[in-house]
């Protein structure tokens, strides 16, 4: 099966979002990370609880809204500026050290950004790694105003390639992801960093890959 073009997740995927530990432990000694996992686990929770409330607002405030209720968990008394100054490190998240050299390896398929981060905080990041010379177009869910795994979000960027979804290749570490893509159709290809155990969801991905640097020869 021929891949067209490569949809790539962001957040977790080229950019790693626990970059963020060593400003939280600055501010936090001793809890940069125990604040920076239960950030992204409640920032991914207050999306999918989100679209299935139909209350949707933009990454921006969902990341907000996440940080300081994890800081309240953990009773962590956190200034205002503080909060902004967190929140505004996922404009400068630090791409894994991989990520570079394997868009550079794909270059001859058509790359694609699909996020649940808004315009806002994403074309800043993509811009400030200085990816945006490997991407044919960035797409965000608030486009939609719904968050994926929500198969609409996959038909965008189906609908932007005026590609069939077979034709498609996508790539996440998020299983939820992987699985909502290849759900809709697309090919999908899980980045397990981690040695994570699938989520039962009824689907196998195309291949499971231990780095960026593996997908070039799937494709």
């Amino acid at each position: 099966m021929t891949i067209k073009a490569l949809v790539f997740d962001a957040y977790g995927t080229l950019f790693d979002v626990h970059s963020v530990i060593a400003l939280a432990e600055r501010i936090f000694p001793g809890q940069g990370q125990a604040l920076s996992q239960l950030w992204r686990a409640k920032q991914l929770e207050y999306t999918w609880l989100r679209s299935l409330l139909q209350r949707y607002e933009n990454f921006e405030t969902v990341t907000r809204d996440a940080l300081a209720h994890s800081c309240d968990a953990l009773k962590l008394n956190i200034a205002p500026a503080e909060l902004q100054k967190l929140t505004d490190a996922y404009l400068h998240l630090a791409p894994y050290p991989e990520a570079r050299g394997a868009l550079q390896s794909l270059s001859a398929h058509r790359l694609v950004i699909l996020s649940n981060g808004c315009p806002a905080m994403l074309n800043p990041l993509v811009q400030n790694a200085g990816f945006s010379e490997f991407f044919d177009y960035v797409l965000s869910v608030d486009t939609l105003k719904i968050y994926k795994p929500d198969p609409r979000v996959y038909r965008m960027a189906a609908d932007t390639l005026g590609l069939a979804p077979t034709d498609i290749g996508f790539v996440s570490s998020n299983f939820w992801d992987v699985s909502g893509a290849g759900h809709f159709g697309f090919r999908s290809f899980w980045i397990n960093r981690s040695g994570a155990i699938a989520d039962a969801l009824g689907y196998r991905p195309a291949a499971i890959l231990a780095a960026l640097t593996e997908l070039p020869a799937h494709c």
